[in-house]
This record gives C-alpha cells, sequence and structure tokens, in this order.
C-alpha cells in the first residue's frame, strides 16, 4: 500500500508533500513526493490521501475499560470523598460486571478509542467475574476491533487473591501480536501483606500496573499499618520491576521519586481523572528532578487521550508555574508512551519510518498561520487536538476506520450494550 499526498509528523520527523509505503503491516518507506519513482506506485494499491496529516496513533497508558458503564450511572448518593468514590460507584460497578458485560464494555470503549486515535491501550480490569475476564476483553478490543491492548485484572484483597493471581498469570502466558499482559494490582490500602508476598513468590522479572498514591488515603494506610510509604512497601517486597506501570503517583515524595527512578518503572499520570476526584495533581516537576519517565492515561473517564494532554500541559503550568511545563515536556512524555509499548509488544512503534509498525491515524487540518519543523508540534497541540476529527485509523497495517467509518456496526453494538448495561445496573439495585 503506498499512501501520497500526505503531511508525516511522528514528534520527531516532519515532511510536508510525503509519501509512504506500508508492507506487511510495516512502514518500508518514507519520502517527499517529488521523489517517488513511478515503478513503485505499480506495485502497491495506491491512496491519495488529499493533503491529510498523518500522525502516529495514541497510547493510552491508563484506562479502565470497564467503566463505560458507569456513564449516566443512576446514583443514589453522592460521594464525599474518594473512599466513598471507590466504595458506591467503582466497587459497586465492578462486583456487577460478568464475561457478557466485560466483553461489551470492551467493544465499546475500544470503537471510543478507535475514534479518538488510540491505537493501544493499557488497560487496569476489575470484577468478580475473574476467570476468563482478560481473554474476554481480548477478544473484543484486539480480535474484533483489531486494536492493541495491554491487559491485566487488579489482584485485591477485596477478590478472591488466587483466582486474581491465577488470571493474571494465564493472561500473561498468552501473549500475540496484538496483545500482551502485565501483573495487575489494585493499590496498596487493599493488598495485605500476604497477598504482596504470593504476588512477589510468582512474579519473577515481570512488570506489575498498579494504583499509586492517588488519594492521601493510601499513603496514609501504609505508614499507619507498615510503617512506610507506598513506594518504600512495594521496593520490599520486590514489584518494582522495569517497565512497570505507576499510575497517578500524585502523592509520592522525594525518597519515592527516587525509588521509582531506580526501578525503571514508568509512572502513569491522569490529570482529568484527578481533577474529578478531587484528589490532587501530579508533579511532574518532581518527576523530571528524579529522572522518572512519565506517559498519561485516561484513567477511565472517557477514551479521549488529547483530553489528558491538554488537561496535563495546561494544569502543570497552573500547578507548577509559567515556565516549569512546556510543549517539548509534553512531547517527551509522548515519546515515553510509544518506547514504552515498543518494549512490552518487542516491536518499533511510535515512528513514521522504514520498520516501523504502521499503527497510524490521520486528519485533514487547514493551517491558519505558517507551518514549519518548528512549530508543527504548536499547530497540533492548540489547532488540531481543540477538536480531534480523525478521517483514519491504522493498526498493523490494516484501517479500522477509513474515511470516518467504522469497519464494525457501531449502532448495533451500541444498542446491545445498552441492553447489557440495564442488566448490569439492576444488580447494582439501581
Amino acid at each position: 500500500m503506498i499512501l501520497l499526498n500526505c503531511t508525516v509528523y511522528d514528534y520527531e520527523n516532519f515532511i510536508d508533500k510525503a509519501y509512504l509505503v506500508i508492507e506487511s503491516g510495516k512502514i518500508s518507506q518514507v519520502g517527499r513526493m517529488e521523489d517517488l519513482r513511478d515503478s513503485l506506485k505499480d506495485k502497491h494499491d495506491v491512496i491519495d490521501m488529499k493533503n491529510r496529516f498523518i500522525m502516529p496513533g495514541f497510547v493510552n497508558c491508563h484506562t479502565h475499560v470497564y467503566s463505560t458503564f458507569a456513564r449516566g450511572i443512576p446514583l443514589k448518593v453522592v460521594p464525599k470523598d474518594f473512599r466513598d468514590i471507590l466504595e458506591k460507584v467503582w466497587w459497586k460497578l465492578d462486583s456487577a460486571l460478568d464475561l457478557e458485560a466485560v466483553y461489551y464494555s470492551g467493544l465499546v470503549a475500544g470503537i471510543e478509542c478507535i475514534k479518538n486515535g488510540v491505537t493501544t491501550l493499557f488497560d487496569h480490569h476489575a470484577g468478580t467475574a475473574i476467570s476468563g475476564s482478560l481473554e474476554t476483553l481480548r477478544k473484543s478490543l484486539c480480535d474484533v476491533l483489531g486494536l492493541r491492548a495491554v491487559l491485566c485484572f487488579e489482584t485485591s484483597d477485596r477478590f478472591d487473591v488466587s483466582a486474581c493471581l491465577d488470571e493474571n498469570l494465564s493472561f500473561m502466558s498468552k501473549r500475540n501480536a496484538k496483545s500482551l499482559g502485565l501483573f495487575g494490582l489494585h493499590a496498596s490500602f487493599t493488598l495485605s501483606e500476604n497477598t504482596l508476598s504470593r504476588v512477589s513468590e510468582v512474579l519473577e522479572d515481570r512488570p506489575i500496573h498498579i494504583h499509586v498514591a492517588e488519594a492521601p488515603v493510601d499513603e496514609k494506610t501504609s505508614v499507619e499499618k507498615y510503617g512506610m510509604r507506598v513506594l518504600e512497601r512495594l521496593k520490599k517486597h520486590n514489584l518494582l520491576n522495569e517497565n512497570s506501570i505507576l499510575a497517578h503517583c500524585v502523592h509520592i515524595d522525594e525518597l519515592e521519586a527516587d525509588i521509582i527512578s531506580e526501578s525503571g518503572a514508568f509512572v502513569a499520570v491522569n490529570p482529568t481523572s484527578n481533577m474529578n476526584n478531587g484528589v490532587g495533581l501530579p508533579n511532574t516537576k518532581l518527576l523530571r528532578r528524579h529522572s522518572v519517565s512519565f506517559v498519561v492515561g485516561t484513567d477511565g473517564l472517557g477514551f479521549n487521550l488529547t483530553r489528558d494532554l491538554l488537561n496535563l500541559f495546561f494544569t502543570q503550568r497552573l500547578l507548577l508555574g509559567q515556565g516549569s511545563f512546556d510543549l517539548e515536556d509534553l512531547r517527551r512524555a509522548i515519546l515515553h508512551s510509544y518506547s514504552l509499548a515498543s518494549t512490552l509488544f518487542e516491536k518499533n512503534i511510535g515512528r513514521i519510518m522504514p520498520g516501523y509498525i504502521a499503527d497510524l491515524i490521520t486528519f485533514d487540518y487547514a493551517t491558519p498561520t505558517p507551518l514549519s519543523e518548528e512549530n508543527i508540534f504548536a499547530h497540533i497541540f492548540f489547532g488540531v487536538w481543540d477538536r480531534v476529527e480523525l478521517k483514519d485509523v491504522m493498526v498493523g497495517g490494516e484501517f479500522l476506520m477509513r474515511d470516518g467509518n467504522l469497519r464494525v456496526d457501531q449502532d448495533e453494538i451500541f444498542s446491545r450494550s445498552r441492553r447489557v448495561c440495564q442488566k448490569v445496573w439492576r444488580r447494582m439495585g439501581l
């Protein structure tokens, strides 16, 4: 396949009036239209992109697909604090999920990922229907929709811990080109010493995916019950392996930032969710001071990653001051997400150059001011992300959306999802 007449930008390189060749799911050539040989066009299907921009698809580094069924939920109480939010919303919801609900949450969330340009997502799943839940998510997200997904089940003392361990280990043993597993844990304050020891016994050198210090209660509980902060506790149990994902880290201190830096783990910040829950905001200045790589997620509060990228930029400038966070810091966070995905999938992801997987998005953008290599990211940030309207989404060289049309029947899926959601809400007593 050859894509002609496009503008290529991958957060590193910018080529105007470009073409690219995709073979066997990978980019094999990128160049300027003026250098394209006619003989090359004779060997491939040719698509005229009509001056669309082409960029790598986004990586959502922390989300909760099952939160699909929280949208519009008719709550009978108003949560007062973070613990209340968990107990009266999320823990009631996940206890009402069966595998049918898990499947349709994956389809709905996956469709919204595609429409928002997310081609790889890291999901943190929970629920009382433990066995087979990750395979069910893989079926909807990867097999049906074609997305790339990194999945885990959140081990917690709320659940049958043995079943949690089995589900994580089973799924981690079945990786393929589109999906793989991390070892999921909920948060320190729902994990006993015995549970962490059991995880440590089976984890070996594999990465974990866990919530860390999202709200003060996590650190407070850890200090009061165990005499140490959350990251100290995880380190004590040898759980902080390289490429682990530590979601939030809003309330960590200098010592904990050092521990993360030494471990090679990534912090996944989720500013929109943090604001919604009223728990505070991540301090990226602290993370950068300790050379901690941070990436961005949505925490299940929708699946539009650009909203969190925008909110990260603006909240950090408010929190830290005008000169303390700029577009270069945001660009590095995006590049870190591609580095993490590339390492875990053992594929080159996130660049538009030969040898990289063709996980791509396209869109139209009329530039009202001059466009150059020096200012293109500012155009993307202030012009494109303000209202994301994608035309095409591709994973591994296959179109998941073409000219705005999905390859699945969204109306039918959403209709069935509404019926499934009604059953979930009834099981919640709503």
